[in-house]
């Protein structure tokens, strides 16, 4: 909003966060939207590669759910258990203002303090951030959606760090390196050299108690078996024999620059506070996260690459395939 509209808008955040009535109407009307967003999902092969790979990889546990839910979960929901989900989980102790631009940190807070009034005071502390340690077996598993598509999309990847982890910043280098990027190993070994995907890249996900690191191409069918036999000689060669200097500077390189270009966006500051605040309890300025990946050695990414990329890998597969057996051996062998 415009800055000189903010009293306005914690006006009305505040009322619908606090003062939502959760009215049967408007749950219908919301429940209608989410199966679509569910249909819509479905007719995404990448969103669906997904979904199907934290399955793979994380089971019955609730990592390995769809995030969206599933038609009989969205269509059984009453307005009752939705209402008392949001009268539990929407409470301040819980919650983080997180405000950027052409803002006053003390008019913030006389604004907030007159319109929460009451909420604001008492002895009650703020709920620590999540911590602990996912029970999850370890797993080696396949999941195959079959869709009609002219692309085969694989996923393949391992459990990794959690976001408490001090050695988050050598995985973000790490991972900008092996996959990341045009000038990364996956995309020079797959599409550059070989022509075999038009897309590929690595990525990671940092839970409160767990996470991965994973690696999507797309290809045609007919060459998927020669994609997922590329991608496990690249882990395995990371993980034997680390990166070289010139790559992990290059993967240092990409993540302060894509830090400091997202700062040219205010929503983008916003958030990056917000969820320092939320998942850390705090959160570090610019200066020090830039100086945290500055400080990743080249000796560090190996270690962790060896750690990691050793460890057992799950997969899933969308594509024209009515069955496992139909998929090359090239994608059996990478999970076993």
């Amino acid at each position: 909003m415009l800055d000189e509209d903010l009293p306005l808008a914690l006006d009305l955040v505040s009322d619908v966060v606090f003062h939502a009535v959760c009215a049967e109407k408007d749950m219908e009307t919301e429940r209608s939207v989410v199966l679509e967003e569910i249909a819509m999902r479905d007719d995404d092969p990448e969103d669906l590669l997904h979904e199907a790979f934290c399955e793979a990889l994380m089971g019955d546990h609730p990592l390995g759910r769809p995030v969206l839910g599933t038609e009989q979960s969205i269509g059984a929901m009453s307005r009752d258990a939705l209402f008392n989900f949001y009268k539990k989980r929407y409470t301040l102790p819980r919650m983080v203002l997180a405000v950027a631009g052409n803002v006053e940190h003390a008019q913030v807070l006389r604004q907030t303090r007159k319109l929460l009034g009451d909420r604001l005071k008492g002895e009650v502390l703020p709920v620590a951030p999540r911590a602990g340690r996912a029970r999850i077996p370890v797993r080696r598993e396949l999941v195959l959606n079959p869709d009609d598509t002219e692309q085969a999309h694989l996923m393949l990847g391992m459990r990794a760090l959690d976001r408490h982890d001090d050695r988050r910043f050598v995985l973000g280098v790490l991972n900008a390196a092996l996959g990341g990027g045009m000038s990364s190993r996956l995309f020079q070994e797959v599409r550059e050299r070989r022509g075999l995907a038009y897309q590929v890249y690595s990525s990671t996900a940092a839970y409160a108690d767990t996470g991965n690191l994973c690696v999507y191409a797309g290809c045609t069918p007919d060459k998927l078996g020669e994609v997922a036999g590329v991608v496990r000689s690249v882990l395995d060669d990371v993980a034997h024999n680390g990166l070289s200097a010139a790559e992990v500077a290059r993967g240092k390189g990409q993540l302060r620059g894509g830090l400091v270009l997202g700062l040219e966006d205010t929503s983008s500051r916003m958030s990056r506070i917000g969820k320092g605040e939320l998942n850390y309890g705090d959160h570090l300025t610019v200066e020090e996260t830039l100086a945290r990946i500055d400080s990743v050695t080249e000796e560090e990414v190996a270690k962790l690459a060896k750690e990691l990329l050793r460890r057992p890998v799950s997969g899933s597969v969308v594509g024209p395939y009515d069955h496992k057996d139909d998929l090359p051996s090239e994608v059996h062998e990478v999970i076993q």
